[in-house]
């Protein structure tokens, strides 16, 4: 079974999942977050999911980021019409600021990453799941 993971924001999610065995994690998609609830849905009918995580958004010094209320409201629907898939949260405080360095250094040119605002996502939800990946074994 696959974990799948969620880089929540305002506007769009970053989702990137597991290979069945859970040994690399890989980015799926970046959906608007109105349309999340619907494309998990339909993703877990297809794939069989062990677990959801998603990234809990904190400030550097540990308190809450202003976008916590959103993801909590997100997870508290999931948990009640979801119950046989868990969702767990993960921090993610730095995930976005590493995901930038990531594009960065790959050669994707300014142009390009100004175009593609959805890869930063995609690339957030790989980290927090190659992070969650490592700290549970």
């Amino acid at each position: 079974m696959r974990i799948l993971s969620i880089d929540y924001g305002r506007k769009r999610c970053g989702i990137a999942v597991t290979d069945p065995l859970q040994i690399i994690a890989n980015g799926l998609a970046t959906v608007a977050t109105g349309q999340l609830y619907d494309y998990l849905t339909a993703y877990l009918a297809r794939e069989k999911v062990e677990r959801i995580v998603i990234g809990k958004p904190m400030q550097p010094n540990g308190q809450p980021s202003e976008n916590l209320a959103r993801v909590e409201q997100f997870v508290n629907r999931w948990r009640k019409c979801h119950p046989e898939t868990p969702i767990v949260y993960y921090d993610e405080r730095f995930t976005s600021v590493l995901a930038h360095q990531a594009i960065i250094e790959s050669g994707i040119g300014k142009k390009q990453r100004r175009e593609n605002k959805g890869l930063v996502d995609e690339i957030s939800a790989t980290i927090i799941l190659q992070d969650y990946m490592r700290s549970a074994h």
